[in-house]
């Protein structure tokens, strides 16, 4: 099982987005290409680990090829529709067998995110990069359930995570620990934030990086606000979606 990587508009430094062909299932299309169309021959199934637009952008076109089965996630089936123009054959839910994976629901970077696991290794979508992190952005990701999300895979402990950006992660456990532990760290600058007088979401992005940022400004800001979702449910802080107070 190998990463077909499939030049994408995704932030740097990947570019690309990986696909994969498990047996007869064929995960995360993002784009056609002229190594995916060589590895599609016996492909009867066609799913995402997510509708975002750097995961499905072959959709489509390889549904069409192969004559294969569409699937979306059960309730959030509108978010592959949209994105697409194909309405899901099928959905999938905790447990849901696709040919030879089954599916664990992982949401947080995406509602509809999910995990698909093949023996002991996992198929995991925008969870955890070898590397660096991925965006929980507000409006479109939940940092609890993200949270919980990792934790779930970490206690899974499986053997090598085939993430949709990046090379394969052969330590998972001690990468799911690190982005773990990054995002807690990230959470902590937040509140101090707050704490010390930072009130709108700028001013937090200022105080909280220690770095400059002015190159994904927009991402660390939807990244601040999802933060401050998250200690406003939890009951730090106070947040209207404009300003920010301590608790």
């Amino acid at each position: 099982m190998n990463p077909i990587p499939v030049p994408t508009d995704t932030l740097s430094p990947h570019g690309a987005t990986n696909a994969y062909v498990v047996e007869n299932v064929l995960v995360d299309p993002a784009g056609r290409t002229d190594e995916l169309d060589r590895a599609v021959d016996d492909v009867d199934h066609v799913v995402v680990t997510h509708a975002h637009p750097d995961h499905v952008g072959g959709v489509a076109h390889y549904a069409d090829a192969c004559d294969a089965t569409v699937w979306g996630r059960a309730g959030r089936e509108n978010r592959l529709e949209a994105l697409t123009g194909i309405t899901p054959d099928r959905t999938v839910r905790e447990g849901t067998a696709v040919g030879p994976l089954t599916v664990v629901e992982t949401p947080g970077h995406a509602p509809d995110h999910v995990a698909l696991a093949v023996g002991d290794e996992m198929l995991s979508g925008d969870l955890v990069v070898a590397e660096g992190s991925v965006v929980v952005a507000a409006g479109e990701g939940d940092l609890r359930a993200y949270l919980t999300s990792l934790r779930r895979l970490y206690a899974r402990n499986p053997s090598a995570l085939y993430p949709g950006h990046g090379p394969v992660i052969d330590d998972p456990r001690a990468t799911i620990r690190r982005v773990i532990d990054h995002r807690l760290a990230r959470e902590e600058q937040v509140r101090a934030a707050v704490r010390g007088g930072a009130r709108t979401v700028a001013e937090v992005t200022d105080a909280a990086y220690d770095k400059d940022i002015s190159a994904v400004r927009e991402f660390a800001e939807r990244t601040v606000a999802a933060h401050l979702e998250k200690l406003a449910v939890e009951g730090d802080v106070t947040w209207d979606g404009e300003r920010a107070a301590p608790q």
